[in-house]
């Protein structure tokens, strides 16, 4: 199982909106590092939830639910279906990965504008006992 970590803006796509939704098709990613992100996902890996800009916080997890396939609003870009897995118990922010040297190696701090990143086992599992403190 890989991970990863998908941005969003909660007044554009929330995570309420994914609760009331089920599923959604994660689209409209026009970058070609992201989409390469895109095209490695596999159904079952799992992906942080990211509120960026307004909030800056990993607020959930959701599960890759059909990989890649042609974006619906231009073929010569990907999308992939995320469904809701479980929201965290509590936000983890930007700041406090940042803060954390134990995260000072993710993605999220390296590259923080990449709206779909990988993430590494160990900080994934590490964020979420963060959430649950």
């Amino acid at each position: 199982m890989n991970y990863w970590l998908v941005k969003s803006e909660p007044d554009v796509y929330s995570w309420e909106d994914l609760l009331k939704d089920k599923s959604t098709v994660w689209d409209g990613v026009r970058n070609f590092q992201a989409r390469n992100n895109l095209k490695a996902m596999k159904k079952g890996d799992l992906a942080f939830f990211y509120y960026s800009n307004e909030g800056k916080a990993i607020i959930a997890i959701a599960e890759i639910s059909k990989e890649a396939f042609p974006d619906p609003k231009d073929t010569n870009w990907v999308a992939v279906e995320l469904k809701p897995k479980k929201k965290l118990k509590a936000a983890v922010t930007l700041a406090a990965i940042k803060a954390d040297k134990a995260l000072s190696g993710m993605v999220l701090i390296n590259n923080s504008r990449l709206s779909v990143q990988p993430v590494k086992p160990e900080e994934f599992d590490y964020i979420v006992s963060l959430s649950e403190k």
